[in-house]
């Protein structure tokens, strides 16, 4: 058995997204056909709870939709016109101690900007920088949370689908490893829409925090050290 979260688009004022930990069968293996086994007993396991249907918001996905949102896949758009790679933006953007940004690792493969040996030689993250902004490591999600939405909202009309969703999961995600997750950004996005909210947050990272801010600290994730691999 494991247990993974699901990411629910909150009904409530200002809470944006509701975490929901459910436990359900898991198929050991890193084939992608194990994964995907996965994915189905965990949708399973949730919709026995109620929540249903789920995206699977990653490569692993069975839906076009869910493969097409992942952070591999995602541009986020530059204030010249041109576009990144989310993974991209969010891995070059890290400032630590001893370097950063990294912002050649605009251009190379979402995976090896992942994988650059920078990221873990340069000392102690202390916060993120993209195109002339500066982000704290409080929120905790903030950063990544705001360049998924950036990404997502140039798409916006298309994504009125999101809507049809109780709630995204990302199989890939383990609470006790990482913080950022692009399910929870997507319920993120979802949340605003349905708030009227996107549009202002999009165009202003300030805004963005601020609205995060509150939620987030109502977050499982908040307790997390604050840690370079965390992220």
């Amino acid at each position: 058995m494991a247990s993974r979260p699901i990411f629910v688009p909150s009904p409530e004022k200002g809470h944006l997204v509701k975490e929901v930990e459910v436990s359900f069968l898991w198929h050991k293996g890193m084939a992608p056909s194990q994964k995907k086994k996965n994915v189905v007993e965990l949708h399973e396991a949730a919709a026995k709870r109620g929540y249903s249907p789920l995206l699977e918001v990653s490569t692993k996905s069975e839906e076009k939709l869910g493969q097409r949102l992942s952070a591999f896949n995602l541009r986020v758009e530059l204030d010249d016109g041109g576009t990144v790679p989310l993974e991209c933006a969010f891995q070059g953007g890290k400032v630590f101690e001893s370097g950063g940004p990294f912002l050649d690792l605009y251009v190379v493969d979402g995976r090896d900007a992942k994988r650059d040996p920078r990221l873990q030689s340069s000392g102690k993250l202390i916060g993120f920088h993209f195109e002339g902004q500066d982000f704290p490591l409080e929120p905790k999600t903030a950063f990544y949370d705001w360049l998924y939405i950036r990404a997502l909202y140039t798409h916006r009309d298309f994504l009125q689908r999101l809507h049809r969703y109780a709630g995204f999961t990302d199989i890939e995600f383990n609470p006790d490893r990482s913080i950022n997750c692009q399910a929870r950004s997507c319920a993120t996005f979802v949340s605003l829409d349905r708030m009227d909210l996107l549009s202002e947050c999009v165009h202003s990272s300030r805004r963005f925090i601020e609205v995060l801010r509150p939620d987030a600290m109502r977050q499982p994730h908040s307790d997390k050290d604050r840690q370079s691999s965390m992220f």
